[in-house]
């Protein structure tokens, strides 16, 4: 993706590659707990769009430096804007945090601390979520007059139930990382020093165990299903399944489970 002149390249994301597959990804403006503007924006984009074309990636996390995680929109460019215009530059293009469930990888979210507003949307819109038990969670919407923003309407209440949702976006009270486990929000919650380090060794089971392939179907399977009728999500599934039975994966992982060693699934088949 080209980058726009008017943000320059720089070290507010930071990336990593570690084996065996994974693209570490890292918001890095810990001195304002990771808030989101245009310039960080740019840059995030732009790995996820690296770790989605890298074909030896296999498995994304992403995190925060510091204490935060992301605290949402930053408020001191905020302050700034008085027209639309203005508002515009804070966020280039149509891109939004939703793009996490068009990436034909699993995205795991190391959620080590405060997540707000757009930070939290990121987080949600993650495959998997790991929460630090007192990282602070926040929809923050309705307290700054913003309404429901970058599709957090769609996927809250599927994480939480509808009940949940409305009482976290209209109230944008803050909840804990402990809380959000019992919710739903997030698969588990834990120590703060810990959170990397599960969400790395979870990613690096995925990357170890599982086909790329089986996995990038089976988010689209997830994805897509969701408002769709059971006969019909059951009838593309029979169809999936009959192309997954004529493709090498299929041998690989019943060889490996017959030799008992960890299989040596190729990259995502494009054509699945």
């Amino acid at each position: 993706m080209v980058q726009p002149k008017r943000w320059r390249v720089s070290d507010v994301v930071l990336y990593e590659i570690r084996e065996p597959g994974i693209a570490l990804i890292t918001l890095n403006r810990p001195e304002r707990l990771n808030a989101w503007n245009g310039e960080l924006a740019v840059r995030y984009f732009a790995l996820l769009d690296q770790a989605s074309s890298d074909p030896n990636v296999k498995v994304i996390v992403i995190t925060g430096a510091g204490r935060g995680f992301c605290a949402g929109a930053d408020m001191a460019a905020l302050q700034v804007v008085s027209d639309r215009a203005d508002a515009a530059s804070a966020s280039p293009g149509r891109r939004g945090p939703h793009e996490t469930t068009l990436i034909p990888k699993p995205v795991i979210a190391a959620v080590n601390g405060a997540a707000a507003g757009v930070g939290l949307v990121m987080a949600l819109m993650c495959d998997v979520r790991f929460a630090a038990s007192n990282a602070k969670l926040t929809t923050a919407f309705s307290r700054r007059g913003l309404v429901a923003e970058y599709g957090i309407s769609w996927i809250l209440p599927r994480l939480v139930g509808t009940a949940n949702a409305f009482d976290l976006l209209y109230s944008g009270r803050v909840i804990l990382g402990d809380e959000a486990a019992r919710m739903g929000m997030v698969n588990e919650a834990m120590a703060p020093e810990l959170v990397l380090d599960r969400a790395i060794a979870y990613a690096t089971e995925l990357a170890t165990l599982a086909s790329p392939t089986s996995m990038a179907v089976m988010k689209r399977q997830l994805y897509a299903d969701w408002d769709r009728p059971l006969l019909d999500a059951t009838e593309t599934a029979i169809e999936l399944m009959h192309a997954s039975l004529g493709r090498a994966d299929l041998k690989e992982g019943i060889a490996s489970y017959m030799q008992k060693r960890s299989p040596e699934f190729g990259p995502i088949d494009p054509s699945a």
